[in-house]
């Protein structure tokens, strides 16, 4: 019987440990930290929202929205709700959240934005405001797709919001100070992108898979992630991690072997095995003097479902960066 318990006793603990880190159901994480909270914000119904004190026990928050835009499914016909690829970050008190509305494999597609005073749903302060659409791409007038923004702010405190999808790949422009659209005149700088069968009309992504940019400034240098090949296919999926780099947040970005990645350039980050088929729509934090790789993967033991990862990101002794085991 004294065995009998030991064992209850031994896979009740190890259930607990178990649980400490979950592998939670996660879609292009964001993530950001206040008061000792992290708060991560992903594609889902209304803007799927988690929060934790530890990254590694994860709470279900109430969505961002509980209802579509009403701005977003005039612009997007067949848009229910689910929306895609949120961008967090904070500037002056103020939280903002960029997030993409969209036609699956189309570039019919917005940039919306909201902001709020506090990410803590337990304040009086709490209160998403949309401000509505920022960027929108349209069929036969752009050869991109306005979806994966994110924010990213030069050495003079100027807003950049750098975003695409397939297409004609990453573009970068500039923002006005209050967020809310392309200063004027608008500007558009490809950042990255893959080579593109140029008969295909913009009606169709083509095979230029390349998507999910994110801007992290370390060490003098601006490092451009993006994800090449193919996400959202459960064991089909090929999802990788490239990246590239450069002095200036308006590029160009070279690869490690100094090929510019708006020639389809870019160095290998992190890649599926056999225990993730792929893995990929990253984005990079500082949190107590150590930088992470926070991204999602498919994950091979629960047959190619999405989930979160996160993952400690060393620096080798060129400054490129490298995920530790």
């Amino acid at each position: 019987m004294r065995h009998l318990l030991t064992f209850l006793l031994l896979l009740i603990g190890g259930y607990a440990v178990a649980q400490e880190t979950p592998l939670i159901p996660a879609h292009d994480p964001v993530m950001i930290r206040q008061n000792g909270t992290y708060y991560m914000f992903c594609t889902g119904q209304g803007i799927a929202t988690w929060s934790s004190k530890d990254r590694k026990t994860w709470k279900k928050e109430q969505p961002v929205f509980a209802a579509p835009p009403a701005w977003a499914v005039k612009a997007i016909p067949s848009f229910k709700g689910h929306i895609w690829a949120p961008d967090v970050s904070v500037h002056n008190g103020v939280y903002y959240l960029f997030y993409s509305v969209s036609a699956f494999g189309k570039n019919t597609s917005c940039i919306g934005l909201a902001t709020n005073k506090t990410l803590d749903p337990a304040s009086p302060d709490y209160k998403w405001v949309d401000k509505g659409k920022v960027i929108q791409s349209v069929p036969g007038r752009d050869m991109w797709n306005a979806i994966d923004p994110n924010l990213v702010r030069d050495e003079k405190d100027t807003p950049w919001l750098v975003f695409g999808s397939f297409w004609s790949g990453m573009k970068l422009v500039q923002l006005r100070p209050d967020l809310t659209a392309p200063a004027q005149p608008e500007h558009w700088r490809t950042v990255a992108a893959r080579p593109r069968d140029p008969k295909l009309t913009d009606s169709l992504p083509g095979d230029a898979a390349i998507e999910a940019p994110f801007i992290f400034k370390k060490n003098g240098y601006y490092y451009l992630f993006t994800s090449f090949d193919y996400c959202c296919r459960g064991p089909q999926s090929t999802y990788k991690m490239m990246v590239g780099r450069s002095k200036t947040v308006t590029g160009p970005y070279l690869d490690k072997a100094g090929t510019g990645l708006e020639q389809g350039g870019g160095t290998l980050v992190l890649e599926g095995d056999k225990n993730w088929f792929g893995v990929g729509h990253n984005s990079v934090y500082t949190f107590d003097n150590a930088d992470y790789l926070v991204f999602h993967g498919y994950d091979a033991a629960d047959r190619g479902r999405s989930k979160l990862r996160i993952e400690k990101l060393g620096w080798d002794s060129e400054g490129w960066p490298v995920v530790k085991p």
